[in-house]
């Protein structure tokens, strides 16, 4: 079997440092659809960087290859590429990102679950700098045919949508091109960019990715329920219910409660197809 659970698991953390500026921040803000429109003071927030802040998603990204594909370098870990979906995320914010960083990261693999028909990695990075703990992110990813090895099921619980109308509902497009420009931030996995790849993985045409659609969603809240105010903002998790392609609009709807803000994600041109499910953004 590719995958050997009790050698990945047991396996030294990689370490390394990491860096960042506002390029980078701009880049992945851009990646996520943000300005339009371009002289919105709004955007600016995400574009101009006399004017930037950091959207917590950002922490998916920074120092791409030390979280999800750098995870997947793992010692025990031997998968092909178009056997894997990122199937959820999840962040916890220790502190407000700054513009511009360095920390030093830690990922490995925290737990390999038995689905039956796929195994499930997670994947944790934890980043840290020299006033304490930035961030911790655990990246759920499904390796399909790689189950039935025996190994524990792991937690399979669902958030239930609130029994009411939500409270706010947008709709964002996704340009034609913007899986090409999120890949810059450093998820070069072809199954979003190469028609021919997208087709060995099952599907017609590449998709974007689960992350940039985590990341839009995220900015939607904080635009909209949270006034721009992305530091309200202290863990976010969802799970991927299906994937979303260039060029679709996505519908999400937003619940205020007591916890922070529950959210669904569909394609509005798929007759409401799911995108993310279970997602919560806990707030301050």
């Amino acid at each position: 079997m590719p995958i050997d659970a009790n050698l990945a698991i047991s396996a030294e953390p990689r370490s390394g440092e990491i860096t960042w500026d506002h390029k980078d921040v701009q880049l992945y803000h851009l990646g996520l659809g943000a300005g339009v429109p371009a002289t919105d003071p709004d955007e600016l927030r995400y574009t101009l960087e006399s004017r930037l802040h950091v959207l917590p998603s950002f922490a998916t990204v920074a120092g791409a290859g030390m979280g999800m594909m750098g995870g997947l370098a793992a010692p025990g870990i031997d998968v092909d590429l178009a056997a894997v979906l990122h199937g959820g995320q999840s962040i916890r914010l220790h502190r407000t990102i700054p513009v511009r960083g360095r920390a030093r990261t830690t990922a490995r693999v925290a737990a390999v679950y038995d689905k039956g028909k796929a195994a499930v990695l997670v994947l944790r990075s934890e980043a840290t700098d020299d006033d304490g703990p930035l961030w911790t992110s655990d990246a759920e990813v499904y390796v399909r045919g790689e189950g039935g090895f025996g190994g524990e099921r792991g937690p399979s619980a669902r958030l239930e949508l609130p029994e009411r109308a939500p409270d706010r509902t947008v709709e964002r497009h996704v340009r034609e091109d913007q899986a090409l420009l999120y890949r810059l931030s450093g998820d070069w996995n072809p199954l979003h960019a190469d028609p021919e790849f997208a087709k060995l993985a099952g599907f017609d045409r590449p998709i974007l990715h689960g992350l940039c659609t985590y990341g839009m969603t995220l900015k939607a809240v904080a635009d909209t329920v949270l006034g721009g105010n992305v530091t309200r903002v202290r863990a976010y998790r969802t799970r991927f219910a299906g994937v979303a392609y260039p060029g679709e609009t996505l519908r999400i709807r937003m619940w205020r409660q007591d916890a922070g803000v529950r959210v669904a994600v569909s394609a509005v041109e798929r007759d409401d197809a799911p995108v993310l499910a279970d997602a919560l953004v806990e707030t301050v």
